[in-house]
């Protein structure tokens, strides 16, 4: 997630902090409402217009180059944000709300905070994590083929805001176009004086580095990240300390979404939906509308659906029901046993082998374990042993109960959330589709049974 980019240019939240959508757009709480967004009073979300979209050009219909990020509003009085100062840029960013769009949802202006310290001689470094390796996600690589110039902005200013001397891009190796727009963007920016030594003419001296990676999911993760940077394996380190320590918010942003979840999200959305895309919404969104609007709904109808993984191949998956009610938000996934990760979208109807799918996702992460942690590395292994043998049934509802005991041996015990990413989709599986794995086991001791009379 490009995570200390946020998601919005500071010089746009604050040339609309004053601006209040229309009544016909709002919907008021009669009372008091923990769910009403403070600064609007609105209870329902979404439907979010044209013009409060941040990144205008996700589809490429326009240009990504300099010209037409001019045109759209890049670079607008940004040496005027630069030199009002740290304080103020993070003070902007508490301001709005923002939580950290990767997944964890820490808070943004928090973070950036913990680099608000006196300067004692070592350089300070930005590090924007643009790997996007979780199965479901893309969403990431569409700001850096469209809207590149954004990314480069938000780079000058979130490193104004740490004192940053230089921003490193870790980008996916197989991001080939992407990696192309952004270094063209990055050249455009330095011919013009945006970036490099007295960047924007503010006196402050900003440079901006791709890193190309080798496709290792764990990379994503932001310790291994650096070690991969410094030419190291790809292996997290401990912690602390945390590479926040050592290593645009506004009322405008606040304005959308509930509250402890504001602003705009760019969800991905894909599976089996009439018309799979990446979108940018408001927070908070249901997200039966959420697909009903933007992707034509399920293939088949409604009642088509078998579940949804709301955020990417990390969180557990969610059944009709619940998806029928559920708010895209931090706290209203977690309050049903999921998460709002990278908001990677899967849209799986009844055609879908769930136990299949879920299996797929423990081949997959016992491949991207480093195999530094012996529960991830071991445990990784076990979970995809045990869920091959459960796709065809290969197994006794005893052994339900033991999978679940092994994903709550990897959660919680690594380094890095690899193993809490691997052991959730299993429990998701077992949480809601239980009787699904018992049937399929049922019926092959019955096959296995009439194959030996």
């Amino acid at each position: 997630m490009l995570r200390s980019f946020a998601t919005r240019r500071v010089a746009t939240t604050v040339t609309r902090n004053l601006r209040v959508l229309p009544t016909a757009t709002r919907s008021f709480a009669t009372e008091a409402d923990p769910n009403a967004n403070p600064i609007t009073g609105k209870t329902t979300f979404g439907n979010l217009s044209d013009e409060d979209r941040i990144f205008t050009n996700l589809y490429l219909k326009h240009d990504y180059r300099l010209k037409g990020a001019l045109k759209r509003g890049d670079w607008y009085k940004t040496k005027e944000l630069v030199l009002k100062g740290h304080d103020w840029i993070i003070k902007e960013m508490k301001e709005s709300g923002l939580r950290g769009r990767g997944g964890a949802g820490f808070p943004s202006g928090l973070k950036w905070s913990f680099m608000n310290k006196p300067l004692d001689g070592r350089p300070r470094y930005l590090v924007i994590n643009a790997d996007e390796g979780e199965p479901g996600t893309c969403k990431d690589r569409e700001i850096m083929r469209g809207d590149p110039h954004k990314l480069i902005e938000g780079c000058l200013l979130a490193g104004s805001a740490m004192k940053a001397n230089a921003a490193y891009i870790y980008i996916r190796g197989e991001f080939y176009q992407e990696a192309s727009h952004l270094q063209e963007a990055i050249n455009e920016a330095y011919a013009a004086g945006l970036i490099g030594k007295n960047a924007c003419g503010s006196g402050y001296d900003f440079d901006v580095y791709i890193h190309r990676g080798a496709g290792a999911y764990i990379c994503g993760e932001e310790t291994s990240l650096i070690e991969s940077i410094e030419g190291k394996q790809g292996k997290p380190r401990l912690k602390p300390p945390f590479p926040a320590d050592v290593g645009f918010g506004g009322s405008w942003f606040a304005g959308f979404g509930r509250p402890r979840n504001s602003g705009t999200k760019l969800f991905c959305i894909s599976g089996h939906v009439n018309n799979p895309c990446t979108v940018e919404e408001e927070m908070s969104i249901p997200l039966r509308e959420l697909i009903d609007k933007h992707c034509g709904g399920v293939r088949g109808g409604w009642d088509n659906l078998l579940g949804i993984i709301p955020g990417g191949c990390s969180v557990p998956v969610i059944p009709k029901d619940i998806c029928a009610d559920v708010l895209m938000d931090f706290d209203a996934l977690r309050d049903v046993n999921s998460g709002l990760g990278t908001a990677a979208v899967i849209v799986m109807d009844k055609s879908t082998d769930i136990v299949r799918a879920i299996s797929r996702f423990a081949k997959f992460y016992r491949h991207e374990s480093c195999g530094q942690c012996t529960p991830c590395r071991e445990g990784t292994k076990w979970l995809e042993t045990m869920m091959d043998r459960f796709e065809d049934g290969r197994g006794h509802p005893e052994e339900i109960d033991q999978i679940w005991e092994l994903t709550k041996q990897i959660e919680g015990h690594t380094i890095c959330a690899l193993g809490d990413a691997a052991a959730w989709p299993v429990q998701g599986l077992i949480r809601h589709f239980r009787p699904e794995l018992e049937s399929r086991m049922a019926d092959f001791q019955k096959t296995l049974a009439s194959s030996s009379a």
